[in-house]
């Protein structure tokens, strides 16, 4: 039977979420100074970028799934370790090949994030499987948003390198930790990791729960994508002019909303995850509008993010609480499948912000960002329409599964 879990495990948990997803966005603060150090310029840094998320996606679909056939807790020691591997080799890298190999290696073995959740939703009594999920999600957020901080400081002060050193360094401490204060996932059988690949292929082509709650993934974190892989540039334009450094204090407003979600996965618990996450898109899309106000004052653009993070967490938590306990049997799998639409739905919104600022500015990157978010709302809301009975199309498919 499951145990409850206590506060130092959840914190173990959510530090490794958080070290784990962090050597995958590192990079996007010392891009300049790494692709300067490393011989790359303009479109060429790219591959920087694309190196951790290409690594990022494979994971996904290959090592993910190895969570329903292994014991999750060595599964988390084990990656880890190849985490922080992947981490030392781009602190020491001599050229870009080297450095992309090794944020492709890191990239990969950061799924130990989804491996994590798993692991928390598996140990879990069932009363308990929102909050600690809320909980160890938060560590995701912390990690994507904390690591800006991090880099600005370290990047101006020794050097983009350091920033991988450190986070190799974490990775390494963290597998100890875990080793030493998680529980074996033991469990009576395990299925053969051919039929768990089959099988994932399987529950992304039929099942109404997952294809409705991963399209609203999709757009949530095209949505998320859009303001942190874009906010920089207005932020470093006129008539602010910040540096480094300073654009990432930024993510301590993202920070502050994340946290305070937490709250989301009792409200999960206590069967209202539904309710969450109309309301929360709703905020969602109202947010862009202060986020958008970039003069004469920031206030308005900061009460935006925490509001945006904040509703992008309470939505991501409810999203896996649903999922895990549809699926109990085989959470790592639905995970997988779930965090696939979210690693596009990123890629997504890093990718067309930066056109819309291109085209007309930080207005044009708000409108896409707001739109990303009415379509997750409408996506909810349609299902809400639909009748609970079988009918015809794909929509209606989606949604009975999320009306459940």
């Amino acid at each position: 039977m499951p145990s409850t879990m206590t506060n130092g495990q959840r914190f173990v948990l959510a530090a490794v979420c958080a070290v784990a997803v962090s050597t995958i966005y590192a990079i996007q603060p010392v891009l300049a100074s790494a692709g300067s150090d490393l011989g790359l310029a303009g479109p060429a840094l790219g591959r920087l970028v694309a190196a951790g998320q290409l690594g990022y996606f494979a994971g996904l679909v290959l090592l993910v799934p190895l969570g329903d056939v292994f014991d999750r807790r060595r599964l988390i020691v084990g990656h880890l370790l190849l985490t922080g591997t992947g981490a030392a080799i781009t602190s020491l890298a001599p050229g870009a090949a080297t450095a992309g190999a090794g944020l492709a290696l890191a990239g990969l073995f950061a799924v130990v994030v989804q491996i994590t959740v798993a692991y928390v939703a598996a140990t879990s009594p069932a009363g308990e499987r929102g909050r600690n999920i809320g909980t160890v999600t938060s560590g995701v957020v912390l990690g994507i948003l904390g690591v800006r901080l991090l880099a600005g400081v370290l990047g101006d002060s020794l050097g983009w390198r350091a920033v991988y050193a450190v986070l190799a360094a974490l990775c390494l401490a963290l597998a100890l930790l875990a080793h030493v204060t998680l529980h074996p996932d033991t469990r009576p059988a395990r299925a053969r990791y051919r039929d768990v690949l089959a099988g994932a292929g399987r529950l992304v082509a039929t099942d109404r729960l997952l294809l409705g709650r991963g399209l609203i993934a999709f757009f949530l974190f095209a949505s998320f994508g859009t303001l942190w892989s874009g906010l920089a540039l207005p932020l470093g334009a006129a008539p602010w002019h910040f540096g480094t450094a300073v654009i990432g204090l930024f993510g301590l407003a993202g920070l502050i909303g994340a946290v305070a979600a937490a709250r989301a996965g009792v409200w999960a618990d206590a069967g209202r995850a539904q309710a969450v996450t109309g309301w929360s898109l709703a905020l969602l899309a109202v947010s862009w509008a202060l986020t958008a106000r970039t003069a004469p004052s920031l206030w308005p653009l900061i009460t935006g993010v925490v509001l945006l993070d904040f509703a992008v967490q309470a939505v991501h938590v409810s999203n896996q609480h649903l999922l895990t306990a549809a699926h109990p049997e085989r959470s790592s799998t639905v995970i997988g499948a779930y965090m696939a639409f979210y690693s596009l739905g990123s890629a997504l919104g890093a990718t067309t912000t930066t056109w819309a600022y291109a085209a007309a500015g930080w207005q044009a990157s708000c409108l896409l960002g707001a739109a990303y978010a009415l379509a997750a709302l409408a996506v909810w809301a349609a299902a809400r329409r639909l009748p609970d009975r079988p009918g015809p199309g794909p929509l209606h498919d989606v949604g009975k599964g999320l009306a459940r």
